[in-house]
């Protein structure tokens, strides 16, 4: 029971870390990324779907990306979505092929995402430690019906934060990696 409880709060907390970093990919560091605007939702065939479904995205060189569309009606509506994402960078088209020039980021620019980057770190925490809060909760709801122990569940408790500690030690690593990669210039 003890086992269920902390391999469910360890996937959990693994969970947590895994949508920090995709959220990650997601930021603007200076560099080309497809990431960028692969889920930027385009009006194509009478729905929303996301550019990656409805265009062709590749990285040209280290700052700009290339997107082609499938079908060539899709090229005004691909670049209009563009335009209206918080993206933040006016694509340039070249028949069927649209192109985003990504440009260096201003330090400015540079401290408020890594603000960003703290805060999405934050979240991640709290995140991690509603999970320890619930593996805890049921470890006690155990004792409580006299399925455990108290030394069983106090061995729980400290077995929950270490893997809580351990996790979020692996948070800290991945904002400062980001935050690292953000300042380089």
């Amino acid at each position: 029971m003890l086992n269920d409880i902390k391999t469910d709060a360890q996937t959990r907390m693994g969970k947590s870390i895994d949508a920090l970093k995709h959220e990650l990919t997601r930021l603007r560091t200076g560099r080309a990324s497809t990431a960028l605007v692969e889920n930027i939702r385009v009006p194509a065939y009478g729905s929303e779907m996301p550019l990656n479904q409805v265009a062709s995205i590749s990285l040209g060189d280290a700052r700009s990306i290339i997107i082609t569309p499938f079908d060539k009606t899709l090229v005004a509506p691909v670049e209009k979505a563009i335009m209206a994402s918080d993206v933040g960078i006016t694509p340039t088209t070249a028949g069927t092929v649209i192109r985003l020039n990504m440009p260096p980021l201003t330090e400015e620019r540079r401290k408020e995402l890594a603000k960003h980057v703290a805060h999405e770190g934050e979240n991640a925490k709290i995140a991690i430690r509603n999970v320890r809060r619930d593996a805890m909760q049921k470890a006690k709801d155990l004792l409580k019906d006299k399925q455990i122990t108290e030394d069983d569940e106090r061995r729980a408790d400290d077995d929950i934060q270490k893997l809580t500690d351990r996790f979020v030690k692996e948070v800290d690593a991945v904002v400062k990696a980001k935050e690292d990669e953000l300042m380089s210039i």
